[in-house]
């Protein structure tokens, strides 16, 4: 894809957000594009970069290490580390990252905290709720919630900003919103439970279903094949 291409498609998907906010009743800069980057070059995130994109989220670890040596000169690029996480992966994602959006149980947010480096401000972390109480998807239950956000926000180098998740494919808009609606209610409980904490991101909606995750209040939607194309197979 050319950078014309991607300057194309970044403005579509820019127009797509602008329209299901305004459908909404909500501000214009309510909700913020996150360029999901994984598999796609350096050179298609730079592309990205040049006309006007700064948060890109990546799922697999080394290769993003790889594109943030490549574009180590863009200087307020924001990574969001949003795949699985394994423990054995937390110290280059604590040093790497300012987000993570894919935290589901106490001991890989402790890992996180422990590594976080001291220059650093602390990381910004999102809890993912396996919103749709799907068996083989990754997440914390709701009924788990609460006790997970109390020991993140304990913890000194992370800051718990919201939630996350990823639920089961539907292609009725209406039912779309189902749990949308569920983790922004659950994100207005933690609210009342922790007035004083800045619990202000809900990370939902992608390129099937961004406009139902905006109606319910998405602050940040993940657009990967909207704005680089397909995604090729990976090995």
């Amino acid at each position: 894809m050319t950078e014309v291409a991607i300057d194309e498609t970044l403005e579509a998907a820019r127009q797509r957000l602008a329209r299901a906010l305004d459908a909404a009743g909500r501000h214009p800069r309510a909700a913020e594009l996150l360029a999901v980057s994984k598999t796609k070059p350096a050179t298609l995130i730079r592309a990205a970069y040049a006309s006007g994109q700064r948060a890109f989220g990546e799922n697999y670890l080394q290769e993003a290490l790889d594109k943030q040596q490549a574009l180590a000169d863009l200087d307020d690029i924001v990574w969001h580390f949003i795949g699985p996480l394994q423990s054995n992966k937390t110290r280059q994602v604590a040093e790497h990252f300012a987000w993570v959006h894919s935290v589901d149980r106490d001991k890989i947010a402790r890992r996180l905290s422990e590594q976080r480096p001291e220059q650093l401000p602390p990381l910004n972390i999102c809890l993912q709720v396996n919103i749709s109480d799907e068996p083989t998807k990754a997440g914390v239950r709701l009924a788990d919630l609460p006790a997970l956000a109390e020991a993140v926000m304990a913890l000194p180098r992370l800051q718990l900003r919201g939630l996350m998740a990823i639920p089961a494919p539907c292609d009725d808009p209406q039912h779309q919103r189902v749990p949308f609606a569920r983790l922004r209610e659950a994100l207005e409980e933690l609210k009342t439970r922790h007035p004083e904490a800045p619990l202000d991101t809900l990370s939902m909606g992608m390129s099937d279903d961004l406009e139902a995750a905006v109606a319910e209040g998405a602050t940040q939607v993940r657009l990967g094949t909207a704005i680089f194309g397909q995604r090729p197979p990976r090995d």
